[in-house]
């Protein structure tokens, strides 16, 4: 391991410390090592650091920070040997314990496979007792400007890192709605079997909205206790918000014919936004500059990361991080560094200049044309 300037970075209580790599993206094959804490991920554009990043980021539930489908990870050129299309293996400590995560495609399965210590998982959902992580892309720069889809992306993924069953109440409130949508628009309307579809809409519906409605609280408390280089934020469910199951039924009950002739669902909290204020500025997001968005992002992120560690004994979660110090100016990029530092959380950063990482006491890997090794090795 390579700190930089001189300082010895403390290993997170949660890391990959393994990572391994087969036909994924444009990665043939590779396997690296980390100490367990900071990791730099240093290359010019287009050779591969943020694939590193997509890789990891499916070892947690959901599509990943691309939101990719399964297919598209498929590397392009000649495969690796080995029935897997593409697959991602990882080796990460949580606390005293390692926990060995596989997830890939199979030509035998259209669906993502997920194996846990050596055991087939149900699904991702699994995962989401194991890690907890959040990321920042370029791509998420335009998130407080673009559409409300992207917005309740990122609050799911602040969700998931607090109520890890947060999940799965998604998945039965998505497959519920769309079992609900295809009866609908092809029928048979069985209004038993849409009573019975819309029950587990409710159900599920209120578990992810009583669960966005604590994250939120609980960001607002870790937003407003800390004061530094990046701006405070406040944050708000927006849209109808139901506070209990019945409501939701109901609103789903008197909505089926307008739902069938719109093809959509037109109630529920699949359509609930997250808007974001400049506390300082009293600014909503939108209105600020680029710059500004960007480092209200950062902040929300930093108070996610705060808040859960806290809550699990001092276990912060993984951070992503894809070019993240190219737009920050020294003193924000400094206030970064230090942030990880005193969570002690294994973050992967990737840059094309190693000299903005100064101070970011990281390990050093180069990446290059689909390959990656730890840099003086």
């Amino acid at each position: 391991m390579r700190p930089s300037g001189g300082v010895r970075a403390i290993p997170a209580k949660l890391a990959v410390t393994r990572l391994s790599l087969a036909n994924f993206r444009s990665y043939a094959a590779g396997e690296l090592a980390t100490a367990g804490a900071a990791v730099v991920l240093a290359g010019p554009n287009g050779a591969g650091k943020t694939n590193i990043l997509d890789a990891i980021s499916l070892l947690s539930p959901g599509r990943g920070l691309r939101g990719a489908k399964l297919a598209e990870h498929i590397r392009k050129g000649p495969a690796s040997s080995g029935e897997a299309l593409w697959a991602v293996a990882a080796t990460v400590r949580r606390g005293e314990t390692d926990y060995e995560i596989g997830t890939g495609l199979t030509e035998q399965s259209n669906a993502r496979q997920v194996r846990l210590n050596g055991v087939d998982a149900k699904n991702s959902a699994e995962l989401g007792e194991v890690v907890q992580m959040v990321w920042l892309t370029p791509a998420m720069d335009r998130l407080f400007i673009e559409s409300a889809s992207g917005r309740r992306r990122f609050l799911d993924r602040l969700v998931l890192g607090f109520d890890p069953g947060h999940a799965r109440a998604a998945a039965r409130y998505e497959t519920a709605m769309r079992e609900r949508a295809r009866l609908l628009k092809y029928g048979p309307r069985d209004p038993a079997w849409l009573d019975g579809l819309e029950n587990e809409m409710a159900e599920a519906g209120l578990m992810i909205a009583t669960a966005r409605t604590a994250a939120v609280s609980r960001l607002n408390r870790a937003l407003a206790e800390r004061a530094g280089a990046f701006p405070a934020a406040s944050l708000t469910l927006a849209g109808e918000i139901f506070e209990a199951s019945d409501a939701l039924r109901d609103a789903l009950a008197r909505s089926r014919l307008r739902d069938a002739e719109s093809g959509r669902t037109l109630a529920g909290p699949h359509l609930t936004d997250l808007a974001t204020r400049h506390t300082q500025k009293r600014t909503e997001a939108r209105d600020c500059s680029t710059g500004e968005q960007k480092a209200l992002l950062i902040s929300i992120m930093l108070a996610f990361a705060r808040e859960l560690t806290l809550m699990r004994d001092g276990m912060a979660p993984l951070l992503l991080l894809d070019e993240i110090a190219a737009h920050l100016d020294a003193v924000r990029r400094a206030a970064l560094f230090e942030e990880i530092a005193d969570l002690s959380a294994q973050a992967w950063m990737t840059g094309t200049d190693l000299s903005l990482f100064d101070g970011a006491r990281a390990q050093i890997f180069e990446v290059r044309d689909g390959t990656f090794r730890e840099a003086g090795a």
